[in-house]
């Protein structure tokens, strides 16, 4: 076990101590949003201030006492979860492609949260390279794993430049050629004259589980993940199964 796993891992209680309750983690911004007619549907009901982005609090108490939430970075939902921090999670499939965890298990598409990952370059320059003759290209992106092995399938060295916001702005002011970002609507990238030009992958937002968390046999868990379940199903498109 890593000094940070040994950090943030909950110890394990004595000997006839209450169990300390489960964690979800659950990512703020937009998907939490979308996260509460889910959250409903599935019986948990986090405390009011919980979807309050102006609220100090990070952890709330549901109103089962056996299950907390805690409100985080889209992107460190899947460093939660897979450090055991969290025991499950919801986590966008952006960010398990760009950390490809082998603690975390994804067993149901929750069906929100829908974008695409895609590569965007000026409207101008389509067309101008023939991407099979580069041999190497500079992207701008907050996702450099999955931009390098993107370009690398197609034969090509991609030079990341890593930018955290603001990754529309990039070919305009030269950092660099492309980019690879996520797109829901295309608008940002039509505003600031960008056009996409390949799609990598459709993204949604997964229910994600700690992989050792699962191998425990916790019936509270194993609960938890049978009302996701049954709460997908009652919408028109049923949970798709996901390894």
């Amino acid at each position: 076990m890593t000094a940070i796993q040994s950090a943030i891992r909950p110890g394990t209680p004595p000997a006839g101590a209450p169990s300390a309750p489960l964690v979800l983690a659950l990512p703020k911004g937009r998907i939490l949003e979308e996260c509460a007619p889910l959250l409903a549907r599935a019986g948990i009901r986090p405390a009011p201030d919980y979807a309050d982005e102006a609220s100090r609090r990070l952890r709330f108490p549901t109103d089962d006492p056996g299950l907390d939430v805690v409100r985080v970075r889209p992107f460190d939902v899947a460093t939660f979860v897979a450090f055991g921090a969290a025991a499950l999670g919801i986590c966008g499939a952006d960010v398990l492609m760009e950390f490809d965890y082998p603690e975390i298990y994804a067993p149901l598409d929750l069906g929100i949260g829908r974008c695409r990952m895609v590569v965007a370059e000026p409207a101008e320059c389509v067309g101008a390279e023939d991407l099979r003759r580069l041999s190497r290209v500079r992207v701008g992106t907050k996702y450099p794993n999955v931009a390098r092995k993107h370009f690398a399938a197609r034969g090509v060295r991609a030079d990341v430049v890593v930018l955290n916001g603001s990754v529309e702005l990039a070919p305009g002011l030269g950092i660099a050629g492309r980019i690879v970002d996520l797109v829901q609507t295309g608008a940002t990238l039509a505003a600031n004259g960008l056009v996409v030009t390949e799609v990598i992958a459709p993204v949604t937002s997964r229910l994600i589980v700690n992989r050792g968390a699962l191998k425990t046999g916790d019936e509270a868990l194993f609960s938890l993940i049978a009302r996701f379940r049954a709460a997908l199903e009652t919408e028109p498109v049923a949970a798709k199964e996901h390894g």
